[in-house]
C-alpha cells in the first residue's frame, strides 16, 4: 500500500480480537483511518467501544494472549508497524510515536522519581546525558505548566494530584518530540 507524502500514519482494515473462555470478542474490527501531518484526529465513540484497544493496536501493547492483532496494516512513514521486529518498534514506541493513557498512576512507575522517569526517555530515545536529560526534563514540566519543576522532579507520582500526574504524563510523551 502507498501512503501519501503528507500521511504520517495509515490504518487500513485492522482487527484486534480477545480470545476468551466464552469466545472470542471482536475489539477491533476493520478499522481504517489515516492523519496528515499537522491534522488533529479524535477518535470518539461509547465506553468499551474500541478506542483503547485500537491505540494500543498501533503502539503494538495489545497483551497477547488473551489479545492478538488478527489483521489489517498500521502504516507509520510507509513502514508497517505490524511488520518490524520489536526492538526496531522500541525505538519507534516513545520517540516517534507517543501515547498519553487515561490513567498515569498506571504508567508511573511509583518508586522511581518523576524526573528519572522523564529523563529515562530522553537518555533512551534521544541519547542525552544525565545532566542534559534532566534539564529537558525541567523544561518540559514548565511547559505543561506544573510550578516548581526541580521540586517536582525530584518526587513520586503518589506525591502528585490527579492533575499534576496527567500533565507529568503529557510531558513525557512531548519529550522527544514525536511525529504523532
Amino acid at each position: 500500500m502507498i501512503i501519501g507524502n503528507d500521511e504520517i500514519i495509515k490504518i487500513k482494515g485492522l482487527k484486534t480480537y480477545f480470545h476468551t473462555d466464552d469466545g472470542v470478542v471482536k475489539a477491533v474490527d476493520g478499522v481504517d483511518f489515516d492523519i496528515r501531518k499537522g491534522e488533529t484526529m479524535g477518535l470518539v465513540g461509547e465506553s468499551a467501544c474500541g478506542k483503547t484497544v485500537t491505540s494500543l493496536s498501533i503502539m503494538r501493547l495489545v497483551e497477547s494472549p488473551p489479545g492478538k492483532i488478527e489483521e489489517g496494516e498500521v502504516l507509520y512513514k510507509g513502514e508497517n508497524l505490524l511488520k518490524i521486529s520489536q526492538k526496531r518498534m522500541r525505538k519507534v514506541r516513545g520517540n516517534e510515536i507517543s501515547m498519553i493513557f487515561q490513567e498515569p498512576m498506571t504508567s508511573l512507575n511509583p518508586v522511581f522519581t518523576i524526573g528519572r522517569q522523564l529523563s529515562e526517555v530522553l537518555i533512551l530515545h534521544q541519547n542525552m546525558s544525565k545532566n542534559e536529560a534532566l534539564d529537558k526534563s525541567e523544561e518540559m514540566i514548565k511547559l505543561v505548566g506544573i510550578p516548581r519543576p526541580r521540586e517536582i522532579l525530584k518526587g513520586y507520582s503518589h506525591e502528585l494530584s490527579g492533575g499534576m500526574r496527567q500533565r507529568a504524563m503529557i510531558a513525557m510523551a512531548l519529550s522527544c518530540n514525536p511525529s504523532l
